[in-house]
């Protein structure tokens, strides 16, 4: 078998320079496939952090709020806006000892505000809620 019946059988034309590998370009390209891929997962988990503070957040607060439900279902003559943390600790779900506290995206400590009915989270005196609106049940019970 000379080379131009090897090439022929082979699937080459003779002088022809056929690779079974990959080219630096075919590489170059499929690197920066995979990089711009990985940047979107990271980019988009990212997001993913905060909404799950937000929705623990959002739960902890409407655990507050249903205590301060059946509080008040329990002493119908009070005001939400008298009533003290040790009076409506024992109606918290699961039993807590405290009332809960949050945690800010920045890191920070929030507070709940127990006495306006439905709670909300405190940033120092500020009422803290960084989405996009009221009653999203983001940062919020999910209804004013």
């Amino acid at each position: 078998m000379n080379l131009n019946q090897y090439l022929l059988k082979y699937g080459g034309k003779k002088g022809s320079r056929h690779s079974h590998g990959l080219t630096l370009i075919e590489m170059s390209v499929t690197i920066a496939l995979m990089m711009s891929l990985a940047s979107i997962v990271i980019y988009s988990s990212s997001g993913v952090g905060d909404w799950k503070l937000a929705r623990e957040a959002a739960l902890q607060l409407r655990s507050v709020y249903v205590a301060q439900k059946s509080y008040l279902a329990d002493h119908p003559t009070k005001s939400i806006s008298s009533v003290s943390a040790s009076e409506l600790v024992p109606y918290l779900p699961d039993g807590a000892t405290a009332i809960p506290t949050l945690e800010s995206l920045e890191g920070g400590t929030l507070t709940i505000q127990f006495t306006v009915m439905p709670p909300v989270a405190l940033s120092g005196t500020t009422v803290y809620d960084p989405s996009s609106g009221p009653k999203d049940g983001l940062w919020d019970v999910g209804a004013r």
